[in-house]
Order: structure tokens, then C-alpha cells, then sequence
């Protein structure tokens, strides 16, 4: 790889870019209310597609979602792009990605050449060391070769342009810090691999087989997963596995999938006993039939999320987790009970009756019901999995009804 061809590529962020600003539609704008949410949602006309996403009428700023409300109030945001990184909230808040790095544009959107990829190209800007704030110059359908390797310090910033990465690799966080993934549509993965990899600019690999999960993180701190749409790939939509913590996944919108959300993958990793991940403000749509998510040991926050009926379960664990389920909206299908407690060799931890799991202002609609165990008081049964004050429930249709990246 040419060594001055990055610093080429970043002239490129000095050139002016355009984006059409979306009119709002003032007669479909959708009105919030606790008892509404269904009709709130169904009305947002959210979702055409795996294949063409079509937005819905934005909902603007001063909904109460405190992450969308730190930065959509700006009107100047394209010219403060980096001050999103001050906006996260929860377990995931200190994630920088990229802050006080260069932008670097993706102008690009193919993956020929995974060991070395073209500068332009979105794998040549996540692989690089520095902090980099990446960007894409255009609406682009990026279909991976095989799995990207994000680096330490870099945020992929879809906000303004249509992204897709979808048809081919996912994304993966091993073994770094500081990644946000903000405003991208990730569908339709596929496994791949086993195969050679360029995971930064001195080395290349072989890396194992793939399973084709929109987002792994593994061995990970301070991540935030936000704003992205998730559907139909070959394993999960998000894992969180292998000790990582420090992590925010909030309003990304989730739909048509079976395994939802891994967090810790294995009964035999006691390690992930101090994990502690945010699931907060997202949209879990039509179509979802577990793991919304599962957790295994460790600290987990579910709070302010909006719930669409579920095939299966909604929240399952096993290995002792502590589940702080806080001012959720859970609509009920066919299967009312919001909890599970899974058999997997080690859910027999204490026994699942003093595992700490509680629901507070929870709302629950058509005989969806949660199952405590545990203590369900305060006091420090629930600190380490309490990562911010949640929003009252009747709030959570406002607050998620722009899940999902913001054609802005």
C-alpha cells in the first residue's frame, strides 16, 4: 500500500459535501402516546425491504432520547460530525471511535483485494491504526469480500447517504477499543472463510470461518452500536462474547431475524462474569424470534427499548446474569412471557430463582408478563447493571420511533 495514498484520500474530506435534507411531512407525522405505540409504529411506514430500506418521517429533535437529543438539536452536526462521539450513553458512553482523527471518505465501494485493499475503499480505512472518522461520499451497497476488520480508534459514520453492507461479510471487533458504528444498514450476511486477511497495514492472516453475524465483538471494550438496521443474516445480528464490556447498543432497529443478540457466548466463559453491556432505545420489529437479547454472567441495562411481538422469548440468560429491565414497551404475540431461563450445562448457577432479574416501569401489552427472580429491590443487587436513569415508558414511542439510521 503506497504510504502516501491515505494521506491523499483525506484531502478528499476538505472538498464540500452535499446532502438533500429530507422534508418532513407534517400530515403523517405520528403523534406519542403510551396506548398508541402500535399505531405509532405501524404508521412510520419504517421498512420496504432487507434490499431498500425506505425511512420514515423523522420525529426531529426533543423526542427525550438523550443520545439523539445531544446532537440532532445542532443544525450545524455535518460540520461537528466527531461531537456524536460525546452523545453516547450507558456502559458504551466512553467510546471515542474516531474523535480527533481525521476524516477519512470512503469514495469506494468495492472489496476486490482483502489482503491489499484500494485506499478509497471502506476495509483500507478500518484496517489503518490511526483514529480515523470514516465517511462515505455518496449512497453505496457494499457487499464484503470477507470479514472486515475494524481497528481501535475509528467510527463508520453513515449519517446523510444510504450505506449498505449487505450480500456478503460481516463486521468484526476483535481484540480493540473505541469502535462506534453509527447510521449503516448490515443485512443479508453470509458466512465466510476460512481465508487470508489484511488486519492492519503490517499484517495479514489467516483467519477461520466466519458465521456470519452482522456485528461480532469480541474481546472488546468501550464499543457503541448505534442507529444501524439489522436483518436476515446467516447467525446473529450482534455478539458480544470473548470478556468484552463497555458496550452501548442503542437505537438500531432489528427485524426479521431468529437469534437476535449473543452476550457472552459460551457457558464455560466465567470470564464474562464482568461484562456490561446497554441495550437501550432500540426499535425490535416484526419478525424476531429470540435473544433479544441473551445473556450469559454478566451486567446487563435493557432499558427504554420498544418490543414488537416475539416468536419465542424476548430476554433469556442463563449462567446467573444480572437483568436490569427498565421502562421497556413489550407487545405481545402469540407468546405472552417476556423471559427465559435457559438450560445450557451452566443454568443451574445458584439456581435460576436467585438470579437477579427484575423489571421496573416496565409496560406490558396484550398479557405479555416478565418473570422476576432474585432480589428485586435496589440497593446493589442492581448497580453494576444500571448504566443510566431510564425514561418513563410512555416515553418509548417517541423516543424509538427513528430507530434505525436517520436519512437526515
Amino acid at each position: 500500500m503506497a504510504p502516501n495514498s491515505l494521506q491523499l484520500l483525506l484531502l478528499v474530506a476538505m472538498l464540500p459535501l452535499c446532502w438533500a435534507a429530507r422534508p418532513l411531512d407534517e400530515s403523517s407525522r405520528a403523534v406519542s402516546s403510551e396506548n398508541g405505540a402500535q399505531e405509532i409504529h405501524e404508521s412510520s411506514n419504517v421498512f420496504a425491504t432487507s434490499d431498500n430500506y425506505t425511512r420514515r418521517v423523522l420525529s426531529g429533535c426533543g423526542t427525550g432520547n438523550p443520545i439523539d437529543d445531544c446532537w440532532r438539536c445542532d443544525p450545524h452536526w455535518r460540520s461537528n460530525r466527531q461531537g456524536l462521539a460525546d452523545c453516547a450513553v450507558g456502559f458504551g458512553k466512553n467510546a471515542i471511535g474516531g474523535k480527533n482523527g481525521a476524516i477519512y471518505v470512503v469514495t469506494d465501494d468495492t472489496d476486490h483485494d482483502v489482503i491489499d485493499p484500494a485506499p478509497g475503499t471502506l476495509r483500507y480505512g478500518a484496517l489503518q491504526t490511526e483514529p480515523l472518522w470514516i465517511i462515505f461520499s455518496r449512497n453505496m451497497n457494499i457487499k464484503l469480500k470477507n470479514e472486515l476488520i475494524v481497528n481501535s480508534f475509528k467510527t463508520i459514520d453513515g449519517r446523510g447517504v444510504n450505506v449498505h453492507i449487505a450480500g456478503g461479510a460481516s463486521l468484526t471487533i476483535q481484540h480493540v477499543n473505541n469502535v462506534i458504528i453509527h447510521g449503516v444498514h448490515i443485512h443479508d450476511i453470509k458466512q465466510t472463510g476460512p481465508a487470508v486477511i489484511r488486519g492492519s497495514p503490517d499484517h495479514f492472516g489467516d483467519r477461520g470461518k466466519a458465521d456470519g453475524d452482522a456485528i461480532s465483538i469480541y474481546g472488546s471494550h468501550d464499543i457503541w452500536i448505534d442507529h444501524n438496521f439489522l436483518s436476515q443474516c446467516a447467525d446473529g445480528l450482534v455478539d458480544v462474547t470473548e470478556a468484552s464490556t463497555a458496550v452501548t447498543i442503542s437505537n438500531n432497529y432489528f427485524t426479521k431475524h431468529d437469534k437476535v443478540m449473543l452476550l457472552g457466548g459460551h457457558p464455560k466463559d466465567s470470564f464474562d462474569k464482568g461484562m456490561q453491556v446497554t441495550v437501550a432505545f432500540n426499535h425490535f420489529g416484526e419478525g424476531l424470534v429470540e435473544r433479544i437479547p441473551r445473556c450469559r454472567f454478566g451486567y446487563f441495562h435493557i432499558v427504554n427499548n420498544f418490543y414488537s411481538p416475539w416468536l419465542m422469548y424476548a430476554i433469556g440468560g442463563s449462567e446467573g446474569p444480572t437483568v436490569n429491565s427498565e421502562g421497556n414497551f413489550f407487545m405481545a404475540g402469540t407468546f405472552k412471557e417476556v423471559t427465559k431461563r435457559i438450560q445450557d450445562d451452566g443454568s443451574s448457577i445458584d439456581g435460576w430463582e436467585k438470579w437477579n432479574w427484575r423489571s421496573v416501569g416496565d409496560v406490558f401489552q396484550d398479557g405479555a408478563f416478565f418473570t422476576d427472580s432474585g432480589s428485586t429491590g435496589g440497593g446493589n443487587f442492581y448497580a453494576k447493571a444500571t448504566s443510566f436513569s431510564a425514561r418513563p415508558a410512555a416515553l418509548v414511542a417517541s423516543m424509538t420511533n427513528d430507530a434505525g439510521p436517520l436519512m437526515l
